[in-house]
């Protein structure tokens, strides 16, 4: 009996350890230039196992974004926001999503190598749309709510609230090479984190403030 357990979660473990392997590879060198034989190189694996988890390059691609996708979603369903006020609902999610980059930068990458290759993985994922289609549904119930008890003023479209809150916290990871070698600024700084944090926290709550 004892030795059942280690046999039925090996396969899981591979998987993960393949799909970890494959988020490095493609957020560090992109579609075009990560390579199967350097993922399995990662994870003391074969390319023949790669192909038995995942079919081949462009399946394993399409995985490593879902999962990418999938867990700035997970962070936001975890916040159970239909429970708080709306304003503190709010909150919640501007510093969740601004916390989630911040701690993803492979996320950022690879959402701009999907943006290169003209979100053809995406397009071809319907769980993918789905999920992100989620958050535009949450946040126009939290929107609707907060316009009925008097938090927020009314005619906010939640697709444009949304680009205003991830495009913040999107580009101060995007471009933070960029930004350092121009201006000489450490986005990465704990100060500088924390007052870009309080930043677009406040700048939302204000823009929907009546």
């Amino acid at each position: 009996m004892g030795d059942i357990a280690p046999r039925t979660r090996a396969p899981e473990q591979t998987r993960r350890a393949i799909l970890d392997a494959a988020i490095a590879e493609f957020s560090e060198k992109g579609f075009a230039g990560g390579r199967v034989d350097d993922i399995a190189a990662r994870t003391a694996t074969t390319k023949r196992m790669i192909y038995y988890y995942f079919g081949g390059k462009e399946q394993l691609y399409a995985a490593a974004l879902e999962e990418m996708y999938g867990g700035i979603r997970d962070a936001e369903r975890k916040l159970d926001l239909d429970s708080l006020p709306p304003v503190e609902a709010m909150r919640r999610m501007v510093e969740t999503t601004f916390d989630h980059h911040a701690a993803h930068p492979e996320f950022v990458r690879m959402v701009s190598v999907e943006n290169i290759l003209e979100a053809r993985h995406v397009r071809e994922s319907p769980s993918i749309r789905a999920r992100n289609a989620a958050v535009i549904g949450n946040l126009q119930r939290l929107l609707e709510r907060g316009v009925a008890e008097g938090a927020f003023r009314p005619g906010v479209d939640p697709l444009d609230l949304h680009l205003l809150i991830s495009s913040f916290c999107f580009y101060r990871v995007s471009n933070r090479h960029t930004l350092g070698a121009i201006y000489g600024a450490d986005l990465r700084d704990a100060a500088r984190v924390a007052a870009h944090r309080a930043m677009i926290t406040d700048s939302v709550l204000r823009f929907l403030r009546p």
